[in-house]
């Protein structure tokens, strides 16, 4: 029997004070009170355990601020535009000055039966994210397919849609609708956006025939060489970047607004019947996703439009630089009178003489040209274009200490 029983009985059935039943069980008469009160007014039941829940919660949401989540995200469903607790967490601080965690927001959508479980779905702390630290640093591109309709609503033909999307910023720089994307028409659109935003540092797309015939192979490859859209990036100075093959989540930005651009093009009451009809529509989501739906990637969930013009645009190498990968190292002399030095992949040690032994040494390495200068006084040490044939690169000097000049 608990001491809540044991007290409770010595008061009720055995008739003794309060005072001396709180002596003789080591407790205080004021929890002596507090047991026999709720007794004497609900019996057994007063053991029962009860709720710690508070009588009132000032901070709770408000009824009016749940019925505004529920109509936001059917609004935004309706509309076929995103419509997570993020999404609707922005639109409720800028069109209705209300703060609404984003937690509170999944909290009461789970309770209203508005959000369907993935427990399969793939958690997105397993993805490896990157972002280009500038605008036109790199320039996602990739085509997908949306059918079009008959007037009759028969399913009509196919048609794709060819976008480029700033890595950066996520901003839409062109969206376009044809028969078919063709390497002409990359080149075409491509040349416009180049018009309209400038050129771009690199670009990265998938594999596509349009876009390159690194993977063609065979005898195709060596009569064609690069296509069309290759020659202009090299001419431009401009990096091209593919992804690897069954590796679609590296182009994942513009795949995935191809999804949201999908996703409300299927949300419209009137389908295109025509390419002009899906052109008009494209450039209403494009116009909408980029100037005011909130982005929920970017910092504190700024349209595409305003991240895009809040940073200088990177710029192409020029199209007569030759690129090569420079580096600055700092090392050591060790003691047999050599560093190393890792390129491609391999690493090489590079004599310099026990003469040297523990001087600490600026390594300038401009692809192959190597440079090893004194860290102290900036004396030059040795300068060689690297063999990658050899592992070690020695002085060419004899063997063992370089002899110095004695005074007369």
């Amino acid at each position: 029997m608990s001491k809540a029983r044991l007290v409770i009985t010595a008061v009720i059935v055995e008739g003794r004070s309060q005072a001396e039943t709180a002596r003789a069980y080591g407790v205080s008469k004021g929890w002596v009170s507090k047991l026999i009160a709720p007794y004497r007014a609900e019996g057994n039941v007063a053991f029962e355990p009860r709720s710690r829940r508070p009588r009132s919660s000032p901070t709770a949401t408000s009824p009016e601020a749940v019925e505004l989540i529920v109509a936001t995200r059917k609004h935004l469903t309706e509309r076929g535009l995103d419509a997570g607790p993020d999404t609707i967490g922005w639109h409720l601080q800028h069109h209705h000055r209300i703060t609404v965690s984003r937690a509170t927001i999944a909290r009461h959508l789970a309770a209203q039966g508005l959000v369907v479980p993935e427990p399969a779905k793939r958690p997105k702390s397993s993805y490896i994210r990157f972002a280009a630290e500038q605008p036109n640093e790199c320039w996602q591109a990739d085509f997908t397919h949306y059918r079009l309709t008959h007037p009759d609503g028969r399913p009509g033909p196919d048609a794709e849609i060819l976008t480029f999307l700033d890595d950066h910023s996520r901003y839409a720089l062109t969206v376009t609708a044809h028969p078919r994307v063709t390497g002409p028409i990359v080149r075409r659109v491509f040349g416009k956006a180049v018009t309209a935003h400038e050129i771009p540092a690199s670009t990265l797309t998938d594999n596509g025939m349009v876009f390159t015939t690194r993977l063609s192979g065979g005898s195709l490859r060596s009569t064609r060489g690069r296509n069309g859209f290759e020659h202009d990036l090299h001419r431009l100075g401009v990096t091209q970047k593919n992804s690897r093959p069954n590796h679609p989540t590296t182009c994942g930005k513009v795949e995935r607004f191809q999804q949201t651009l999908k996703k409300w093009l299927r949300g419209q009451a009137t389908q295109p019947v025509t390419i002009a009809a899906l052109q008009t529509l494209i450039d209403a989501f494009t116009d909408e996703y980029n100037h005011r739906r909130p982005h929920r990637s970017l910092p504190r969930h700024a349209t595409p439009a305003t991240t895009y013009q809040a940073r200088p645009k990177a710029a192409p190498r020029r199209p007569d630089q030759k690129t090569t990968h420079d580096r600055l190292r700092r090392d050591r002399i060790d003691k047999a009178g050599k560093i190393t030095l890792r390129h491609n992949g391999q690493l090489y040690s590079i004599g310099v003489g026990r003469t040297h032994t523990g001087t600490h040494v600026l390594v300038l390495a401009q692809d192959r040209d190597i440079r090893i200068i004194n860290a102290a006084t900036g004396e030059l040490l040795r300068e060689l274009v690297l063999d990658p044939t050899k592992r070690y690169q020695p002085t060419g000097r004899p063997p063992g200490r370089t002899p110095t000049t004695r005074n007369p």
